[in-house]
């Protein structure tokens, strides 16, 4: 086999589809956000960022990066290893109690990512109970789907947050065979909310087990930002919590939330845990000053809610398409891979505006958009400007106006 000309000619078909997918170097200097610096070659520009998933920006926030950077003197920049080998510090039992009291759980269990604590417990899980049946949302993140996949489990897809659908699939199944609904609470490429009361019912109706996603929801929503979940009042019909200290946070690693006895059991059975080695101490004492800072950012939260609804008031005033939701991510439709990258390099080559395209396989072919994220720190001047912007590049290209799509998910 030629392998060279293998990769070539996967790459060139990736092109030739608009799927390839280039990357910006940005850099954020704490003192400039939401500017920061694009580094081309020898030179560099101030760009403004509008693609960002620290929500909060708690990565830049002074007593995050303070206690972080003590903790780095103090312990070293390593953990050690994997939890059970030598990797377990007081830093990190520290950051899992207050995790487990965010969600109002037991127990917590930290990974390195999001991703792999999802994929790691739903392999654990679809692998060690005989004949689970699991039930996942057709738009769920890919560590979900490469999980419940890996796992060999038998999995039965439904509709997007159709609950009727998700209702026949489980009266379809043997009564007898255990059963797990994986879906998450707020879609991260749609802005949309989950029904999670009617599925938290149907899970106890058919005697289901849940699995929640809550990653795009923790540090933003409910009391004192402990996520949907909490704000909808199911969190204790909810089995399993996953979150990421990635996002509101701003931080690195993700994490379960459970009771005593899944965390204990994901602990020994998970190889993505046994054998990865654990997030450096001062990422974990980073995260948990973040944690205690924004479960009083209120002000914080409302100021990124007011943010989104300016844009999106904006958007409308132009009839810029982009689905209207309540959530704080606001997707600007294009539907198209090669004009979703023409409109992201003209925003930023001609106007200094950053904001990635979003293509296959992030979402579905066909459904190309930008995902627009608005700060606390991002001011009327910023959300104009940007706004500007985009108006000027969508006649540009001569991009269709049209009225938005409008989607609430009522509990």
């Amino acid at each position: 086999m030629d392998y060279s000309k293998f990769f070539n000619t996967e790459l060139e078909k990736l092109k030739k589809e608009g799927l390839y997918r280039n990357f910006r170097e940005i850099d954020r200097p704490i003192k400039k956000f939401p500017k920061a610096d694009e580094i081309q070659g020898e030179e560099e520009r101030d760009v403004e960022v509008w693609c960002s998933n620290d929500y909060l920006n708690m990565s830049q926030h002074p007593e995050v990066v303070n206690e972080t950077v003590k903790t780095l003197l103090e312990i070293g920049s390593g953990s050690g290893g994997t939890r059970n080998i030598s990797g377990t510090s007081s830093y990190h039992t520290a950051l899992e109690r207050k995790l487990a009291a965010v969600h109002n759980k037991e127990n917590a269990l930290i990974f390195a990512s999001a991703y792999t604590a999802n994929q790691s417990t739903l392999w654990t899980l679809g692998k060690k109970i005989k004949n689970l049946e699991i039930f996942s949302d057709e738009l769920n993140h890919a560590s979900l789907i490469q999980g419940i996949k890996n796992s060999s489990a038998n999995c039965h897809i439904f509709q997007h947050n159709d609950v009727d659908h998700l209702e026949q699939l489980l009266r379809n199944t043997d009564q007898d065979h255990p059963k797990l609904i994986v879906f998450e609470s707020l879609y991260s490429m749609e802005g949309i909310r989950s029904p999670i009361l009617k599925i938290v019912e149907l899970a106890k109706k058919y005697n289901a087990m849940t699995y929640l996603d809550e990653v795009h929801s923790v540090g933003l929503y409910g009391d004192k930002g402990k996520g949907i979940a909490v704000e909808m009042k199911v969190d204790q019909k909810i089995d399993i919590i996953n979150g990421t200290l990635a996002k509101a946070y701003g931080q690195m690693g993700g994490y379960i939330a459970a009771n005593n006895e899944i965390i204990d059991y994901i602990r020994s059975f998970a190889p993505g845990f046994i054998f990865t080695t654990s997030i450096c101490p001062s990422i974990a004492a980073g995260a948990s000053k973040a944690i205690d800072i924004v479960s009083l950012a209120d002000q914080l939260r409302i100021k990124i809610h007011e943010n989104a609804s300016t844009i999106r008031q904006l958007l409308e005033s132009i009839a810029i398409p982009y689905i209207d939701t309540n959530s704080h991510i606001i997707s600007v439709l294009i539907n198209d891979p090669f004009l979703c990258k023409k409109v992201s390099e003209k925003l930023i080559d001609d106007h200094g505006i950053y904001a990635q395209p979003i293509f296959y396989p992030t979402v579905p072919k066909g459904l190309e958009r930008l995902r627009i994220t608005v700060t606390p720190k991002h001011r009327k001047d910023h959300i104009e400007k940007m706004i500007k912007s985009l108006d000027k590049v969508w006649s540009d290209l001569s991009l269709p106006r049209k009225n938005s799509t409008k989607i609430y998910i009522k509990n």
